[in-house]
């Protein structure tokens, strides 16, 4: 797991080929890492080194979730709605230490593809998994969830392990 300030993550990831092997390896890799970070709801690939358009999350978990997408990777994975927005506190693991209050849309819709197989997917999810979504497409686009804190009083030290 790499962190701030690691150039990763700050640049545009690149775009795959969902069925190339070595993408579905990366995704592998990437589910493998979530599953293996404890209080971790989702993952971008530049967090573990690599430039690659893939998300993986499971938001299952959290006690502010209401929708569950299931354990999910996605390879170029791209917001298609949003909307009802709000505030709610965000944490990283590519940031420690820190949590901040973070304007997100509550009900998103997201496209994309499965590694491996490319088949189309479409996600929908409102509440903390939209949250936890976006805040793996902002990896994506080289952003951290710092980058959308309006300023100082929207910081916070982290004082559990379960922020997103």
């Amino acid at each position: 797991m790499i962190s701030a300030p690691h150039p990763l993550l700050s640049a545009e990831a690149a775009a795959v080929d969902p069925a190339d092997p070595d993408v579905t390896a990366a995704a592998a890799d990437l589910l493998a890492t979530l599953r293996r970070t404890p209080s971790t709801t989702g993952l971008a690939a530049p967090q573990i080194g690599l430039s690659l358009r893939l998300i993986a999350f499971d938001a299952r978990l959290h006690p502010r979730s209401r929708s569950w997408a299931g354990e999910l990777v996605v390879a170029n994975p791209r917001l298609v709605k949003a909307s009802h927005w709000d505030h709610g506190r965000e944490g990283c693991t590519s940031i420690r230490g820190l949590t901040a209050d973070v304007l997100r849309a509550t009900r998103i819709t997201v496209h994309g593809h499965l590694p491996g197989s490319g088949e189309p997917v479409t996600i929908e999810a409102d509440a903390f998994e939209a949250r936890c979504i976006q805040h793996q497409l902002d990896h994506l686009d080289g952003l951290l969830f710092l980058d959308r804190v309006s300023g100082a009083l929207s910081l916070h030290r982290r004082l559990h392990s379960c922020d997103a």
